[in-house]
């Protein structure tokens, strides 16, 4: 497919370790505007290892992956300004309270104040930490301080989400809330591209997902395409352990 038309094409990604250890393995697989993508396998299967190099914080040699058209190699600029990546375990600056935290990623994206203002009130009060933004970050629970990286994720709106495990750390009311604004999201023509253990969850929110194991997509394409009828869970378990 023309990378153009995708908004995320990784393209026989490849990254090997010390002693020749392949952690992504001719990784190929594409997103498109309006999709929630999962990624889905054991743990080590190689999941973070490639979301690392969709977002740039993982350089690699083999392969390429395209953004919006745009090389993640060669045009890593213009990759960012559009992306936003929540890892399983945010490092925040913990100096910081939790408005002036958002308003430096804000000032990052050249957000306005009106918008910026609008944005933070909106996800602040969906995600109920509004009365919380004037504590320093170092005071937050796991679970505030997952909150706090998904609304400096959106602030910017970005076209494309990357989440690795977002809904670790999260309580109920606070998942509910982030996959009703993943579903808004792309229905806006957002592409989500994410992984999790929790299957059950992918089944239901994604319209597409990726199995991998041991580095290999060993199965990839639609909901339906996946299961064939049957759960996510046991097409899963019978394609993963195979």
């Amino acid at each position: 497919m023309d990378a153009k038309r995708a908004m995320l094409e990784i393209r026989g990604y490849s990254k090997t370790y010390g002693e020749g250890k392949r952690a992504a393995d001719n990784v190929t697989l594409t997103v498109e505007r309006g999709d929630i993508y999962g990624f889905i396998g054991h743990n080590g299967a190689g999941k973070s290892t490639t979301i690392r190099a969709v977002v740039g914080v993982l350089d690699f040699t083999e392969g390429d992956i395209f953004i919006d058209g745009h090389s993640v190699k060669t045009e890593s600029y213009q990759c960012r300004q559009i992306t936003a990546y929540i890892p399983d375990n945010p490092d925040l600056y913990e100096n910081l309270t939790g408005i002036q935290y958002l308003n430096f990623i804000a000032d990052v994206f050249g957000i306005g104040a009106a918008e910026r203002q609008e944005r933070i009130r909106e996800y602040a009060d969906r995600f109920e930490i509004t009365d919380s933004l004037g504590d320093l970050i170092g005071s937050y629970s796991h679970g505030m301080k997952q909150k706090l990286a998904i609304i400096s994720a959106l602030i910017h709106e970005p076209k494309l989400l990357v989440l690795d495990e977002p809904f670790v750390g999260l309580d109920p009311k606070a998942s509910f809330t982030l996959k009703q604004i993943m579903r808004e999201m792309c229905a806006a023509g957002t592409a989500i591209f994410f992984s999790t253990h929790v299957l059950d969850v992918a089944e239901k929110l994604c319209n597409k997902a990726a199995i991998i194991r041991r580095g290999k997509i060993i199965a990839s394409g639609t909901m339906e395409e996946l299961t064939h009828g049957a759960s996510l869970e046991e097409a899963f378990l019978e394609v993963a352990d195979e």
